[in-house]
């Protein structure tokens, strides 16, 4: 005769189970001692408290806990991933434990980041990647790296991302080798400063390949990244304030390509916008933030890349409760010339624009691009043609507001008549030309200005120059320019808010058609 096993004392194959599934649970909800004695030191936060930041209370739900737990020392294989909500809005999650391994990429590390982009595309989700890794373990490489579901597939999945749902990175240590790669797919990198660095090649590698001796924060550090190489878009000064920046940029964006913007309640500028805010004179550089500042609601104002080519101002803002995004020349920095980063910097603002259907508005006070064999050696061609060609495919609406001087290409590059905005508005202090008086006098009359020097004296030189600018200025003035249709409307700068408001209104029925083609062929 068998026995029965009493059921008040269980399976202990059960029990089993049960005990190692704690332990592994245990494992993966806190660091160890030592891990956060680290974190503390280096003032970063557990990758749990990051996504409780983040996260709405009670809205995480992960997926792949368990990953690795059959080996010692990898809880959750490094990698904490699963969807939540922000502000109530559903959003995946991937985010990386500095304390596993150095946040790096094992085989299931790589299939968990791969799992979670594919239910962003299948959701059409915004993606939040809190990024802190040391790369790809080598020990793993032939599971991780070379395969159809291997870390390829991460950066194949994040182009197709691309345009769709918005990805926001926050780079909170490391992002090395090919992992680097992840924040440059996002639409924004966030950098934690002290900590967040970039690099293909570390440091000892780029000594032993290339003979170059470098620190890490000159290698790939977060200020370098935003102010010199502008890979990097916003510099936070701790974990905390990084994950502030990417919920409040959310708020910005849709959920997806299809989806409506989000809108918030209406609030008047911090500052009225008045005719003494843009200086009459040409030559008097000034803030061009005092415009912005007169156009947009109170504090809703959001710069993408402050520290990266800041003679030209982009960012999002919110008209009467409305997102917007601003692109602006700022005189008050290198005259407001376009150089080769600053037309980078517009025409990923703009592209990043037109995929989620944020309206444009571009507040030109521009020379021109930069001259000189040093640009023409760094393509100022051929990154200015890229700008061209992100304002010309753009589809959202756009206008063009002339505030000053817009000269030549510059005239293109800030949405002018040509690229068909929904309007061009000039202030009267607006000018239009293909290049200012003074240098249009000298390119025409160069000889004849010498020959009348030469023989007729300086007075008679600077009479003669006089009156060739003052024909010039004649042939170009407002009045004429908005009499041939070339101007849509004058408006004194307290007008233009409300101009703006009531074109913007009318603009949300526009045609978002372009052309018919399978995809164009940037000058990049």
């Amino acid at each position: 005769m068998t026995s029965t096993p009493d059921p008040a004392l269980g399976d202990p194959r059960v029990a089993d189970v049960r005990r190692r599934l704690e332990g592994a649970l245990e494992a993966s909800a806190r660091p160890t001692e030592a891990a956060a004695a680290k974190l503390e030191r280096q003032g970063k936060l557990y990758v749990r408290d990051r996504l409780a930041l983040l996260l709405d209370d009670g809205s995480f739900v992960e997926d792949g806990r368990f990953a690795n737990a059959l080996a010692p020392g990898l809880p959750a294989d490094g990698v904490v991933t699963g969807r939540g909500t922000v502000e109530g809005r559903p959003v995946v999650v991937i985010a990386n434990d500095p304390t596993v391994k150095a946040g790096s990429w094992g085989a299931r590390t790589v299939e968990k980041i791969v799992r979670a982009t594919e239910t962003a595309l299948r959701e059409e989700l915004p993606v939040f990647w809190l990024v802190d890794s040391a790369g790809a373990r080598i020990t793993d490489q032939v599971e991780m790296f070379p395969g159809r579901r291997g870390a390829g597939r991460i950066f194949h999945n994040q182009v197709a991302l691309s345009g769709k749902v918005p990805q926001i990175c926050c780079l909170f240590g490391p992002s090395a080798a090919g992992g680097a790669y992840i924040p440059s797919f996002c639409d924004v990198i966030i950098m934690v400063e002290g900590n967040a660095s970039m690099y293909l090649g570390s440091p000892r590698m780029a000594e032993m390949v290339v003979g170059e001796k470098v620190s890490l924060e000159e290698m790939g550090g977060a200020r370098m990244h935003c102010t010199v190489s502008g890979v990097g878009d916003l510099l936070a000064h701790d974990d905390a304030e990084a994950i502030e920046l990417a919920r409040l940029y959310l708020s910005y964006l849709p959920d997806s390509w299809r989806s409506p913007l989000p809108t918030y309640h209406p609030e008047q500028p911090s500052a009225p916008l008045t005719r003494a805010t843009v200086p009459e004179r040409e030559s008097q550089p000034f803030d061009v933030h005092d415009v912005i500042d007169g156009l947009v609601d109170e504090g809703s104002f959001f710069e993408v890349k402050p520290l990266f080519a800041a003679e030209l101002v982009v960012g999002f803002g919110r008209m009467d409760g409305e997102t917007v995004g601003i692109v602006a020349n700022n005189s008050a920095v290198k005259g407001g010339v376009l150089f080769t980063d600053s037309a980078d910097k517009a025409a990923r603002f703009i592209w990043l624009c037109d995929a989620f259907s944020v309206p444009l508005v571009y507040l030109a006070d521009v020379p021109g691009f930069m001259i000189g064999s040093e640009v023409e050696r760094g393509g100022i061609i051929r990154h200015g043609a890229k700008m061209v060609s992100a304002v010309a495919s753009a589809t959202v609406p756009q206008f063009c507001v002339v505030v000053r001087k817009a000269y030549g290409a510059g005239l293109y590059a800030m949405g002018g008549p040509g690229f068909g905005p929904d309007a061009t508005i000039a202030l009267p202090t607006a000018r239009i030309a293909v290049m200012g008086p003074e240098a249009a006098v000298n390119a025409v009359y160069a000889n004849k200005i010498a020959e009348v020097e030469a023989a007729e004296g300086v007075e008679a030189r600077d009479a003669f120059v006089a009156a060739r600018r003052a024909e010039y200025e004649e042939d170009v003035d407002l009045e004429r320019l908005a009499a041939d249709l070339v101007i849509d409307q004058v408006v004194e700068a307290e007008d233009l808010r409300g101009e703006l408001l009531r074109r913007l209104r009318y603009a949300s029925r526009r045609d978002r058609h372009f052309a018919d083609k399978r995809r164009d062929v940037p000058p990049v």
